[in-house]
């Protein structure tokens, strides 16, 4: 049987922690017809059929980009409501509950990275209009907006990724744990395989692929500076070797990528060192609106 601390630690390591229930906000009212960027707080908006939830903080100050966050998988927008607040000090932010995840409807369907795009396009078009827009995800969150970016370069000015799922992770996770593996390893590779095959909240299912250019745009990768994978029996130092070597490669986003160890933070660094992630926002936002 797997111990507390072991089941923990696969959670974190799939992005996988137990789902919020979301902030709470009145259905759509036929807000979606006034500005997009005139509402405070939490809306519920119909997108591609579907409800979902969104919160917006802040104001957006002249030619400042409007700031999306995306939380990790299994992770609804209220794990990132207290760094929403802050960032919102300063800029306009928002956040969503993707399918599945928080107040927002279930997939009726398996996801892929398209669909689930459809839905970050929806909301961006809710709240920021034709305005320029940072992205920025932690864990699955951050993979969902780097494989987004490429495609959307005209509106997608800036990223922050805040220890993303690497864009070869089931790759390294099988060259971590091999199917020859038993006891503990061979049950975290099971549960990371059925995982990203699409066996969670949202049927997000996510193939490894090629890290493409977003264009010249401010990108922040921000790593984990605790290494919680080591705790892998077997496997762990290999892991963790793969996950830094996969950070690594979201740099090859943009030529102005600049990467950070967030080194006093597991893998929640918008929660355990928040300092490192709004000043990696504020900072991509400042380069978007100069």
């Amino acid at each position: 049987m797997m111990t507390r601390k072991f089941r923990t630690f696969a959670a974190v390591a799939v992005c996988f922690a137990v789902a919020g229930t979301g902030l709470t906000g009145c259905e759509d009212d036929g807000f979606a017809s006034k500005k997009p960027d005139t509402f405070s707080g939490a809306r519920k908006f119909t997108i591609e059929k579907k409800t979902v939830n969104v919160s917006c903080s802040g104001r957006r100050n002249g030619d400042a980009p409007v700031v999306v966050l995306l939380p990790g998988l299994g992770d609804g927008m209220d794990k990132m409501a207290a760094f929403q607040k802050t960032l919102s000090t300063k800029n306009r932010v928002c956040s969503y509950d993707r399918l599945g995840e928080g107040a927002s409807s279930k997939p009726d369907a398996p996801q892929s990275f398209a669909s689930t795009g459809k839905i970050l396009t929806g909301v961006i078009d809710e709240v920021a209009g034709d305005a320029p827009v940072v992205l920025a995800g932690h864990s699955m969150g951050g993979l969902i907006a780097a494989r987004y970016a490429p495609d959307h370069r005209g509106q997608v000015k800036g990223l922050v990724l805040m220890d993303a799922t690497p864009s070869t992770m089931l790759a390294d996770l099988k060259t971590a744990i091999p199917a020859s593996a038993t006891g503990p390893a061979a049950q975290l590779r099971a549960q990371n395989l059925a995982v990203f095959g699409g066996e969670n909240p949202e049927r997000l299912a996510t193939p490894d692929g090629k890290v493409r250019s977003a264009g010249n745009i401010p990108v922040e990768v921000i790593k984990h500076g605790k290494p919680y994978l080591v705790a892998v029996p077997g496997a762990g130092p290999r892991l963790e070797a793969a996950w830094t070597a996969g950070e690594r490669r979201w740099l090859a986003l943009s030529g102005r990528s600049r990467f950070t160890v967030a080194g006093k933070s597991g893998h929640y660094i918008y929660l355990e060192q928040p300092d490192v992630a709004v000043q990696a926002v504020e900072r991509v936002s400042a380069q978007v609106a100069s």
